[in-house]
């Protein structure tokens, strides 16, 4: 059985996390961290999303954006 569509909302606002597996760290480095806040850009721009605030920690990550 297929999953639902998702929902759009123009100018919703979702709060996305992810954790690594077993709780483990998902960034090895400063360097890591740069690199993914260069990606969070660059989706942001390619869909048109507006990031409203994010939070990097050892092993997940919280983002709220506007679509």
């Amino acid at each position: 059985m297929s999953r639902p569509l998702r929902i759009e909302v123009p100018g919703g606002l979702f709060h996305v996390t992810s954790r690594g597996d077993r709780r483990e760290a998902i960034y090895l480095d400063d360097a890591d961290r740069q690199q993914w806040l260069a990606l969070l850009g660059d989706v942001c721009q390619r869909f048109n999303w507006v990031c409203h605030a994010y939070c990097l920690m050892d092993n997940h990550f919280h983002i709220v954006v506007e679509t």
